[in-house]
């Protein structure tokens, strides 16, 4: 029998280097990983500080002092009418008078700011606002706007009212004083209205046909 050639054992010898390749590929270990995650004081220190600024004071709030209580008389800007408006305690009751056939009275609130919105029968309104010793405005009575202004008002002038059965009829009655001594009033006889007499302020002494009335000062 013939020995193996030389062809033979450089295979053989080659099988096995390929052998010990595979060997030492299955065996190696691998290489870590340099990632490393961050910490959280790491993470924390790198976000972006808050801004630090203030929060502004807040506005002060505007006043909410009631309104002096006082009684305050004038005309309209045309001269055709006059106006009284009495507060008291945030309230307010006006009357609108012409001296003839047309009248109003009306109430509502007043603002701290003094501002007031007052309404009356048939959709009278009127809007005013008290400034120093002042009231100025508009009133809308019967489809007519008249502008006014009343000022401040010292006894014995401001607004009076007196109501009475006379004769079987139903007496109202209301009288603006004005600065001065000035009055401008109307009497309402059972729904027909007509220029009033005049009272005697100090006591509030009227006569009405014949009927001895007291008209008093008209407070909300």
């Amino acid at each position: 029998m013939k020995r193996p050639g030389p062809l033979l054992t450089l295979l053989a010898g080659l099988l096995f280097a390929l052998f010990l390749l595979a060997l030492d590929a299955t065996t190696g270990t691998k290489s870590t990983s340099s990632y490393q995650e961050g910490s959280p004081s790491a993470s924390a220190s790198s976000a972006s500080p808050r801004s630090s600024s203030t929060t502004p004071p807040p506005s002060p709030s505007p006043s909410t002092s009631p309104v002096p209580d006082a009684e305050y008389a004038g005309r309209t800007d045309d001269g055709s009418a006059a106006v009284a408006v009495s507060l008291r305690g945030g309230r307010a009751i006006a009357y609108f008078c012409d001296g003839r056939n047309k009248e109003s009275w009306l109430k509502g609130d007043v603002g701290a700011d003094g501002t007031m919105k007052l309404t009356g029968r048939q959709g009278a309104e009127l809007d005013g606002t008290l400034a120093g010793k002042r009231i100025r405005g508009t009133v809308d009575v019967g489809g007519e706007r008249h502008g006014f202004t009343a000022d401040k008002a010292l006894k014995p002038s401001g607004l009076y009212r007196a109501t009475a059965a006379v004769r079987g009829a139903r007496f109202v009655g209301g009288w603006i004083v004005l600065p001065g001594g000035r009055q401008v009033g109307i009497v309402d006889r059972d729904g027909t209205p007509s220029a009033a007499p005049s009272i005697v302020p100090a006591t509030g002494a009227v006569t009405v046909d014949g009927q001895q009335l007291t008209a008093r000062p008209v407070t909300p």
